[in-house]
C-alpha cells in the first residue's frame, strides 16, 4: 500500500484492468457508502486475511422503498475513501448506477421464502434487491472471501444461502457486530437520530440483552423471550415497535413454546423518522 492507495476505479473496465494481474486471494467487502467503525472492522478482517482487499461504495437504489430514504442517505466518499486507506485498502470501486445495473435488465435473484420473513415482511422486495446486487458485485470483483455484518443478520443469511444454491465460489464471512459504548450498534442511520431519539435508542440493545440474560439463566420459552424484550421497549416511549422476533437461527421461521435449538432474537423500531434493527442469537451448546 502506498500513499496513493487505494486504487479508485468508477467502470467494470477499470475494475477489471486493476483485477487482472492481482495477487491471489482476493477480499471484498460491499458497502453503501457513509463509513463508520463497523465497516472498518469488516476492512481490518479482509485486510488480515487476503492478498489484496476490495471495497465497494454504492448507494444501490433499488434497495429503498421509500424515495426520501434514497434522498437522504448520507454520501460522504471523500471520508470513505480515507477510511479505505487508513484501513488498508487496495482497490476501491465507486460506480454511476448504470456501472452496476444494466439499463433495462429485468433478471433478479430471489432469495427464497427466508427473504419474506422479519425485514423482507416490513420491506417487500428488499432482500431481492440486496442479492440481486450483491451477485452482480460478487461477480464483478470476482474475490474468494466476502465480508457482511452480524448486525444485519438477516442479509447475512441471505447472502449466504444465495452464494450456496448458485454455487458461487466465495466464501461469505460474517463479522461480529461492533458497538458505541452505550451498545447501540453501529450504524449509517444513527447519525440522523435526534438528540432525544440517540438517547433513547441504546434500549434495543437492553432488551436484546435482557432476553440473552433469561436464556443464560435458563428460559426455554419463545414466548416468555418476546415478551422480556417487549416489556424493556414498552418502558421507552420514543420507541415504536415494528416486531420482536425470536425465529429458528437457520431458517428465521418463528419458534413457539419450546426452544430446542439456536435462535436469533431480533427487533425492529422507529425512533423519529429513523429505522432501526439490532439482533442477538441465543447458542443451545
Amino acid at each position: 500500500m502506498g500513499i496513493d492507495s487505494p486504487r479508485v476505479v468508477a467502470t467494470r473496465a477499470e475494475l477489471r484492468a486493476a483485477l487482472a494481474s492481482a495477487a491471489r486471494p482476493i477480499g471484498f467487502v460491499p458497502t453503501m457508502g457513509a463509513l463508520h467503525a463497523g465497516h472498518g472492522s469488516l476492512l481490518r478482517r479482509a485486510r488480515s486475511e487476503n492478498a489484496i482487499v476490495v471495497a465497494s461504495i454504492f448507494v444501490n437504489p433499488t434497495q429503498f422503498d421509500r424515495p426520501g430514504d434514497l434522498a437522504a442517505y448520507p454520501r460522504t466518499n471523500a471520508a470513505d475513501l480515507d477510511l479505505c486507506r487508513r484501513e488498508g485498502v487496495d482497490i476501491a470501486f465507486v460506480p454511476l448506477v448504470d456501472e452496476v445495473h444494466v439499463p433495462g435488465a429485468t433478471t433478479t435473484v430471489h432469495p427464497g421464502p427466508i427473504a419474506g420473513l422479519l425485514e423482507g415482511a416490513a420491506r417487500p422486495g428488499h432482500f431481492v434487491a440486496v442479492a440481486t446486487v450483491v451477485a452482480i458485485l460478487i461477480d464483478l470483483v470476482g474475490p474468494e472471501r466476502a465480508y457482511f455484518g452480524e448486525k444485519d443478520a438477516q442479509q447475512l443469511l441471505v447472502v449466504r444461502r444465495m452464494a450456496r444454491d448458485l454455487a458461487m465460489a466465495v466464501e461469505i464471512v460474517g463479522c461480529p457486530t461492533v458497538r458505541d459504548p452505550d451498545g447501540l450498534a453501529l450504524s449509517s442511520r444513527n447519525a440522523r437520530l435526534a438528540a432525544d431519539d440517540r438517547a433513547a435508542a441504546p434500549v434495543l440493545r437492553r432488551a436484546l440483552v435482557a432476553a440473552r440474560d433469561a436464556w443464560v439463566a435458563g428460559a426455554r420459552d419463545a414466548d416468555s423471550l418476546r415478551s422480556t424484550m417487549r416489556g424493556v421497549l414498552a418502558a421507552e416511549p420514543r420507541v415504536r415497535v415494528d416486531y420482536v422476533s425470536v425465529a429458528d437461527a437457520g431458517t428465521l421461521a418463528e419458534v413457539a413454546g419450546a426452544i430446542d435449538g439456536d435462535v436469533l432474537c431480533s427487533l425492529a423500531a422507529e425512533l423519529g423518522s429513523v429505522r432501526l434493527i439490532d439482533n442477538e442469537t441465543l447458542r443451545a451448546t
